[in-house]
Order: C-alpha cells, then sequence, then structure tokens
C-alpha cells in the first residue's frame, strides 16, 4: 500500500499525513512550494502536537516530498499508488489537475484501481477535479478513468495550528492539532477500497453529513470569528465565551438545527446534541487559534453559498427567521483587517459603494429582499450597541 499527498501544508502533514503514518502506510507529497519541498526532503521528518493531550505527540518518520515540475516522478508516483489525497486549498484545485491527469494516464498502463480524496474545506471539490480531468484525459486512457477511477471527498473536522516561533525554531514543520481523529469520506464514488486506515469512516449518505457539517461548523466559526473581530477578540476560543457572542451563536446553532433536520429527516435533538460537538471545540482553549486566521477572505466567505449567507438562505427557505445569522452577516460586512487585501477591498466596498451593493454583489441577494432587509436591521443594531460606527 502506497499513497500520495497533493499538498503540505498544516492539514496534509497534520491529518493526512499523520493518520497514514500511524497506519504505517508509506506516501509522498507534492507539492508547489519549492522551499517547503527542500524542507521535507532535508528534515525527512516532522512533530505533530496533539493540543491537550501530549501523550498523543507524534514524529512523523521517512517523511519525502515532490515539487510540481517533477511530473515524471509524479505521474509514477501516482501509478503505484493505492489512493491520492490532496490538501491544496480549493481556489488551487485547477493547478493539480494536469499532475492527476499524467497520473492516471500512467496508472491506466499498469491497471488496478484507484481513487482519489479531496480534502478540501471548498464546496464540489470532487466534482472540480473530475470535471478538469475528464476534459484533458487522452483518449486512450479514458476507459479507464471511467470504470477504475474514484473520485471523492472527505470532510475535515480536525483543526490544525501554526506552531509558536520558539517551537518552529526546534521543528519548522511541527504543527498543533486538535484532538480528533475521524476521518467520514463519501463511499458512493469510490471505486474499489481505500488503504486500511482504522479513522477513517465510509459515510453512504455523504450530502447530508456534508451539508450537516458545514451548516452546524462553519457557520458557527464564521458567527464567533466576526463576531469576535468586531468586539475585539484575537482568539477564537475568548471569543467563545463572551456571554452576547454566545446567545448570538446559540441562535445560529438552533436555526440551523431545524433547518437540517427539516432537509434531511435529522431527528431534531441529534442534530442539536451535533451542534454541541462544534460548541466545545470553538471553545476549547488548548486550541489556540486566531481569529484574523478564521476571518481571512471575508468576500468569499460572505458568499451566497458559504457558511453564512449559504446558511441564513438554507434556514429562511424552511419558513425559520435567520435573525442570529442575519447578525453574523451584519458583522462580516463589517469587517476589517488591514493585512487582508479583501478585507481591504471589502472595506472600500462600504466606504464608496454602499451595503446595499456588497448585499447584491458578493451575497448576491436582493437589497429589497427579506434577507438582505434583515442584514441592514441588525447593522443597524450593531450600531445602536456602539460596535459598528
Amino acid at each position: 500500500m502506497r499513497c500520495v499527498i497533493f499538498g503540505a501544508g498544516k492539514i496534509a502533514r497534520g491529518f493526512i499525513g499523520h493518520l497514514l503514518y500511524l497506519n504505517n502506510i508509506p506516501f509522498t507529497f507534492v507539492e508547489k512550494a519549492d522551499g517547503l519541498v527542500d524542507l521535507i526532503n532535508r528534515r525527512g521528518a516532522y512533530t505533530v502536537n496533539v493540543l491537550g493531550a501530549p501523550e498523543k505527540n507524534c514524529v512523523v518518520q521517512g517523511a519525502r516530498a515532490l515539487r510540481f515540475d517533477q511530473k515524471e516522478e509524479i505521474a509514477k508516483a501516482i501509478a503505484e499508488a493505492d489512493a491520492v489525497f490532496n490538501a491544496v486549498g480549493g481556489k488551487n484545485l485547477g493547478d493539480i489537475v494536469p499532475l492527476l491527469t499524467a497520473g492516471i494516464e500512467a496508472k491506466a498502463k499498469v491497471g488496478g484501481t484507484i481513487n482519489f480524496v479531496t480534502c478540501e474545506n471548498w464546496k464540489k471539490p470532487a466534482d472540480i477535479l473530475r470535471d478538469g480531468i475528464a476534459s484533458t484525459i487522452s483518449d486512450e486512457a479514458r476507459a479507464y478513468f471511467e470504470t477504475s477511477v474514484g473520485i471523492t471527498e472527505a470532510v475535515i473536522m480536525r483543526s490544525a495550528i501554526e506552531s509558536d516561533a520558539e517551537l518552529l525554531k526546534q521543528d519548522p514543520l511541527i504543527v498543533n492539532v486538535q484532538d480528533f481523529w475521524e476521518l467520514p469520506v463519501d463511499a458512493s464514488r469510490l471505486v474499489g477500497e481505500l488503504p486500511p486506515i482504522k479513522e477513517l469512516k465510509l459515510i453512504p449518505e455523504f450530502t447530508g453529513f456534508l451539508e450537516r457539517k458545514f451548516y452546524t461548523y462553519n457557520a458557527a466559526n464564521g458567527t464567533v470569528s466576526f463576531l469576535g473581530a468586531l468586539l475585539g477578540y484575537e482568539k477564537i476560543a475568548d471569543a467563545a465565551h463572551d456571554e452576547w457572542i454566545l446567545k448570538i451563536l446559540d441562535g445560529v446553532y438552533s436555526e440551523t438545527a431545524r433547518a437540517l433536520s427539516a432537509k434531511h429527516s435529522f431527528p431534531l435533538e441529534e442534530q442539536l446534541a451535533f451542534t454541541l460537538t462544534s460548541k466545545r471545540k470553538l471553545q476549547d482553549y488548548t486550541i489556540v487559534d486566531f481569529i484574523e486566521r478564521n476571518a481571512r477572505d471575508p468576500l468569499r466567505k460572505l458568499g451566497p453559498d458559504d457558511r453564512l449567507v449559504g446558511s441564513a438562505r438554507l434556514v429562511e427557505s424552511y419558513g425559520i427567521v435567520p435573525e442570529n445569522l442575519a447578525t453574523a452577516i451584519a458583522a462580516a460586512i463589517h469587517y476589517v483587517s488591514p493585512g487582508d487585501e479583501f478585507a481591504v477591498e471589502l472595506g472600500r466596498m462600504r466606504r464608496e459603494d454602499g451595503i446595499d451593493a456588497i448585499l447584491e454583489n458578493v451575497c448576491k441577494l436582493d437589497p429589497k429582499g427579506s434577507l438582505a432587509m434583515l442584514v441592514k436591521e441588525k447593522i443597524e443594531m450593531l450600531k445602536g450597541l456602539g460596535y459598528i460606527k
């Protein structure tokens, strides 16, 4: 058994690579940043610290990596692999399509099945890869691609956090991770079997599970991040203990839980229990995670299908008024971070174009529609509380 991991960032090293190592499955990273590739190959190992459970800390040995320009070596690694994972960030999926395509063409000559597992917090990442590969694969390999290649999705629920400067001096590849081990994977799109990874959980009805995670965890994260920024907090856990933020967060959990229960026929009590796993994670002081990292790129996170507006639209579609989600959206619209180019652009839009333009062009909402009007009502509320000038 062998695997390939596209990406060598915190999730790739601190979750996928970590799990493969613990299951005695050799793997190779494929990474765009040449400096990171050189560092991995020079050191050959890295540390994974499990937050709140130091007895589970681990040094991953035998780490190796390939650069994107090592095309032949990458194709050979895929041809020899039983599974390929990717954790490159949703915006970078297109960059790996040519490398995956070449690898599948090489694998077609070897034979056997292979599965590609996307580990991205992104909308339909498996479809992006499959469509990209299908449009470029050679005629000779097309039949193999259509019958022997699975492209599926995993949900990443472990947080991986950058270490402080002192620890990075000791090991510049070190990753701090949450004490969470389960890797849920969409079973319906697999061809053959994945390598035996004991933490891997195959989910037959994945769409409901994916939406459950996204509209619970991501909506909650967005709520705490943007409200926390508004109140001047720097760390997620501190913001998640603020009484005012908690009241809104609990309201968000209630709104999304009722909508998800109605849509997917989950028992409401079960969904509300699921929200507690999200809340515990946000309030966990051992996970030293910063609001700036989580609120980064507010233009994307205010998109019509993303964590806040997407959740509010879902809630509204089931006849539930998204009062608390609208408050989170109002806070996100007023997010300020001078070091974030997207937050800077959002600020320019607020000043020059106005709130209606953001609602229409970023959130894709009718400025006179019920949700947009509710968001504007919440903006006035936040102004009245002195949180927005």
